[in-house]
This record gives C-alpha cells, sequence and structure tokens, in this order.
C-alpha cells in the first residue's frame, strides 16, 4: 500500500503546481475570506482530481483525439490570465473582481488539462485509479489553499509588483505547458 501511495503523492504535487501557482498570484492580488478561498481551493481540486478520473475512464482513444491540442488550449489560457494580470498590475485602477465565477473555471480547467493525460496512465503505473484522483484533488485544495494565504502575505509587501511577477509566472507556464507538450523542446 505504502510503495503505491509514493508515487500517487508525487503525481499529486507535479499535478497540483500549475494550480498552486494560480492561486499564489490570486492571494498576491486580492484579500480573500474562507468562502472564496473554499471556492478557488474546491475549483482547481475538483477539475484536478475529475481530469484524471476522465482520462482513465477514457482511456487512449481520447488521448489521441485530446493529444494534439490540450497543451494549447491549457498555455493559451494560461497566457491569456497572465498578460490580463500584468495589465491589471500596471493599471492604475483597481482591476477586476477576484477569479470568481467562469474565470475562475477557466483557470481550474487550464490548470487541469494535462491532468486528464496523467489519467490515463494511472493503471500502467498500477496505481489505483479512483484512490489517486482523490488524492490528487485533496493535494491540489489543500496547496491551494496554502498558495493564497502565502500569497496574501507576499502581496502585503509587494503589492502590484507580486500580481506582474505572477502574471509572468503565467505566461511562463503557458509557454512551458506548450513548448514541452508541443514538440518544440
Amino acid at each position: 500500500m505504502f510503495v503505491q501511495f509514493l508515487p500517487a503523492l508525487a503525481l499529486a504535487l507535479a499535478l497540483a503546481m500549475d494550480a498552486f501557482a494560480v492561486a499564489l498570484t490570486q492571494g498576491a492580488r486580492f484579500r480573500h475570506d474562507w468562502r472564496s478561498v473554499t471556492a478557488i481551493a474546491l475549483a482547481f481540486g475538483v477539475f484536478q482530481g475529475a481530469m484524471p478520473l476522465a482520462g482513465w475512464l477514457l482511456g487512449s482513444f481520447a488521448l489521441l483525439l485530446v493529444e494534439a491540442w490540450d497543451h494549447w488550449i491549457a498555455g493559451g489560457l494560461l497566457v491569456f490570465l497572465g498578460a490580463q494580470m500584468i495589465w491589471i498590475g500596471e493599471a492604475k485602477g483597481d482591476g477586476p473582481a477576484r477569479l470568481t465565477g467562469l474565470a475562475l473555471m477557466a483557470a481550474a480547467v487550464a490548470t487541469s488539462i494535462d491532468a486528464f493525460a496523467a489519467g490515463i496512465t494511472l493503471p500502467t503505473l498500477g496505481l489505483p485509479p479512483l484512490a489517486t484522483c482523490t488524492l490528487i484533488a485533496s493535494v491540489t485544495a489543500a496547496l491551494s489553499a496554502l498558495a493564497i494565504a502565502l500569497g496574501q502575505k507576499a502581496g502585503d509587501r509587494f503589492g502590484r509588483h507580486a500580481e506582474v511577477a505572477g502574471g509572468v509566472m503565467l505566461i511562463a507556464l503557458g509557454v512551458k505547458i506548450v513548448v514541452e507538450h508541443g514538440g518544440f523542446a
């Protein structure tokens, strides 16, 4: 059992990093109450756990259909969100409201698309799909909540500069996804 836990935990941590980065930038820009922290953590956790489950359920057939463009979707959404954050960070106005509603769902999807392909590998890794997806969701939700708290601490010190840096991180993450999965690396 423990032998299966370590690879599952490593997978969960790796898949959670995109959501962690987005949550960190949200925390740096906005003050969040427990409801918004919960909404962001749950959105990222649910999508991050559901996507590998969908990959496992749909199998390699669906991977062949999505594999050619999944990185473009994830990369494009992250670059868009990052550019928006930079623009807002440089603007003199207050900028838009927190990442909520459709924007939150778009961010959750963007950070979890690669998890779909990871779900297809679960049987080949010898990992129990349902337990692993639950672990992925839990780790992502916990790390997202932690990232918001860390971002809020950094935001108190660095203000708009933290938002611009977060936007740059999101753009870099989006470009990294496209480069690695697009055959450019």
